[in-house]
């Protein structure tokens, strides 16, 4: 593993994690609250998401949030991954 410096989160990033915590309970699309809460288009958000998922201090901040998402991101990597199965509906 890697040594890196620990770098404090910035108040974009606490504020990235309180959103992912809530942000269903509002009643927009999730694309129009990034686009009018950080300014961003929501690929870089989500680019700006990805990092804080690796990095130790989000995972300090609110651990419940960082491990869901992880878990969401790692089932999404597995069902793109792994080879569809199809069932045989014995030649009828």
């Amino acid at each position: 593993m890697e040594d890196h410096l620990a770098v404090a989160l910035t108040q974009r990033d606490r504020d990235i994690l309180d959103f992912e915590r809530s942000w269903w309970t509002a009643t927009s699309p999730k694309d129009v609250q990034i686009r009018e809460r950080f300014e961003l288009s929501a690929t870089r958000y989500y680019q700006l998401l990805a990092e804080l998922l690796e990095d130790g201090e989000s995972m300090s901040y609110d651990p419940l949030v960082v491990r869901r998402l992880q878990r969401q991101r790692d089932r999404r990597r597995r069902a793109r991954l792994e080879p569809r199965v199809v069932e045989d509906d014995g030649g009828r």
